[in-house]
């Protein structure tokens, strides 16, 4: 390979400090050892030079491809969240982030504890230094405390809950003023009024914004008329103020185990923005003209007011629609029969149903965990779910048919899904080959998502069902916000972009404000327009880093509320196997954790990666992916979220 080949992108380090790099066209990634590494962290973006064949000087690995980091182009994350401690003398901080493979040094502690959780900024990382500086932002607080702890999780991630002085001041006048301002615009002519159509909202029971709204009525010619009524956000926020700059660094709200970490000041998402009931509301619409068979005949978008007459949770709704009668009966049930066709015409096209439940951790008033269980989804769900993609597929294609004239709108937004890595798809087949199902691919390793639905049929209700769904779901690709529109494959959609949550998501508010564009509102400028390429990246970044620090919230909580259960046994499922042992899954909460190969058995098992398997030298006990195992719990460390079993 000539000497000047440079390659530049992320690097993948390890908890031991390796570094994988990936070539574009190169079916191994190069090996970065330690000591090439230059200080590299994962995820920054590195300049690296191949350097031939590395050889493991202890022997544990085959020689393989290798790189020397040049250069680092830029640091993938500037601050940490760990713990404080004293090693020979220094003050250091213990990161929380597992791909942080060194302490940092802190020179000044100011009025932070050993033993505190603190956010730390990185500093300088000499060449010869064993270790980099970092200076203390914030004390957070005692490490183990559950306020601590969760702050922690979303600071580490680059959340915080609090809003800067700017922000502050804009909400505190739309508090004062918000509702004045309100009153007047429900009087511009130009929103369509929907306040005498019946209207309701279906969420959570928990939930504090409502976003989205669905109104109903049968027109003369017996169509149906369906409202799909999104918060009007961008009516407060305007492009370029305070607000609109926070919203944008945020992203995302996130919704951590016992918090919300809101996108917007609560003033707009639980009050002047939510499609509370029995009050006048902004929105901005998609409405359907539907007929019997839930085919569409006409649609039409734009600004409207609405008055919702009901706030449905969603078991309040399924109670009216099991029931038979009660308040909105006619419109639910009208609506549930509308979804059900909706839903079939989508599974028809290829839709992948993947419907895994989600984990629910109850808390008690101090946040210790009391309960752990799975999110049951009702028929409201779905029907809800339904109507949002409907609106967001037919926003998409509305405002792709306006930007593609190349005239001064040319940019929209898009949520794209692409289909899955063949080689992904091969390793997914093998894996489930060996716990016994067969995934039919085509000759060049491609799936289709009909396939992949007759996979998720024959799993329904047998133990292994979670681990199958969890393993197809890791071997698909990301759906990502970008302006190049490439479909998304999950939903078998040619035009999908996200209109349905403003409240939480700024794409959404983006999307909002380019149907108001079209529509005759204010332009948007072509200067915005360049930024949507940069928005979308810093959307998706910000929506993985939220998904991170939900899950990782929800994992500390699971691994706190077995914590007292040490000694206890439990029925699992064997959901991973590497030379280091066997990952398990609890059946009961889905908490997974490991049993150590020293721990399998009183044997010597050797790891067969093709068959996804430990098996004993001596007894030939095989311990294979998929199979039931009575586990033991011996430890539980909730800091760093891990358990740790024993056979039963």
């Amino acid at each position: 390979m000539a000497e000047e080949t440079i390659y530049e992108g992320p690097i993948t380090m390890t908890r031991k400090g390796i570094g994988f790099f990936s070539v574009e066209g190169q079916d191994e990634d190069l090996l970065i050892p330690k000591e090439w590494a230059n200080h590299a962290l994962s995820g920054d973006i590195v300049k690296v030079a191949p350097t031939g064949m590395y050889q493991d000087p202890m022997g544990r690995m085959p020689p393989r491809a290798s790189g020397k980091v040049l250069e680092i182009v830029s640091r993938a994350r500037e601050t940490f969240v760990g713990t404080l401690i004293e090693e020979d003398g220094l003050t250091m901080l213990t990161p929380d982030y597992k791909k942080m493979y060194v302490p940092l040094v802190i020179l000044d502690r100011g009025a932070a504890e050993l033993g505190d959780k603190v956010l730390v900024r990185l500093g300088e990382w000499a060449a010869d230094k064993e270790y980099p500086l970092g200076t203390v932002l914030e004390v957070i607080g005692k490490a183990g405390v559950h306020d601590v702890e969760m702050r922690a999780l979303a600071l580490g991630q680059g959340f915080s809950s609090d809003f800067p002085p700017g922000v502050v001041t804009d909400a505190q006048l739309l508090e004062k003023n918000g509702g004045v301002i309100l009153v007047e615009e429900a009087k511009n002519p130009k929103r369509r009024d929907f306040r005498n159509v019946a209207t309701c909202t279906i969420d959570p029971f928990d939930a504090k914004d409502f976003d989205d709204a669905l109104s109903v009525q049968k027109l003369p010619n017996g169509d149906i008329e369906v409202g799909v009524h999104i918060a009007d956000v961008s009516f407060f926020v305007k492009p370029g103020t305070e607000l609109d700059k926070e919203a944008i660094a945020r992203a995302t709200s996130v919704y951590l185990v016992d918090r919300t970490i809101p996108m917007l000041p609560e003033v707009l998402s639980n009050d002047l923005c939510s499609l509370k009931p029995d009050e006048d509301r902004l929105a901005v619409s998609a409405v359907f003209t539907l007929d019997s068979d839930a085919n569409i005949l006409d649609t039409w978008f734009g600004e409207t007011v609405i008055h919702s007459d009901k706030r449905f949770t969603y078991e309040n709704a399924q109670e009216v629609l099991d029931a038979g009668s009660g308040t909105m009966y006619e419109e639910l049930s009208t609506l549930l029969a509308l979804s059900k066709k909706i839903r079939a015409r989508r599974a028809a096209k290829g839709a992948i149903e993947f419907d895994t439940a989600e984990v629910k951790v109850e808390l008690d008033a101090t946040g210790k965990p009391i309960a752990v269980h799975l999110k049951e989804r009702k028929a409201t769900n779905l029907l809800i779910e339904d109507f949002m993609l409907l609106a967001n597929e037919a926003v998409a294609k509305h405002l792709s048919k306006l930007t593609s004239n190349g005239g001064p709108h040319f940019y929209s937004l898009y949520r794209v899904h692409d289909a899955p890595d063949t080689d992904r798809i091969e390793n997914l087949a093998n894996l489930l080959r060996v716990m016994g199902y067969h995934l039919k691919t085509s000759g060049s390793g491609a799936v289709t998502g009909a396939e992949l639905n007759k996979l998720m049929e024959s799993v329904k209700g047998k133990p292994e069902e979670y681990l199958v769904k969890m393993a197809t779901l890791r071997s698909m690709s990301k759906a990502i916000y970008t302006t190049r529109n490439i479909g998304h494959f999950g939903l078998a959609f040619d035009f999908y972009t996200h209109f349905t949550s403003p409240i939480r998501r700024y794409p959404d508010l983006v999307i909002h404000r380019l149907i108001k564009a079209h529509a005759g509102g204010d332009p948007i400028t072509p200067a915005e327009m360049q930024s949507f390429d940069k928005l979308a990246i810093h959307a998706s970044e910000r929506e993985v880093a939220a998904s991170d620090a939900e899950r990782d919230s929800i994992k500390m909580k699971q691994v706190e509320f077995l914590a007292g259960r040490i000694g206890e046994e439990f029925d699992a499922v064997i959901s991973g196997v590497t030379e280091r042992g066997l990952y398990v899954e609890l059946n009961e909460t889905h908490a997974d954790g490991m049993i150590n190969v020293r721990n399998v058995g009183d044997d010597f098992f050797e790891y067969e990666e093709k068959q996804y398997r430990l098996v004993g030298k001596r007894t030939h006990k095989a311990y294979q992916l998929g199979d039931p195992i009575k586990v033991k719990l011996t430890a539980a460390r909730i800091a760093e979220k891990e358990l740790d079993f024993v056979p039963a």
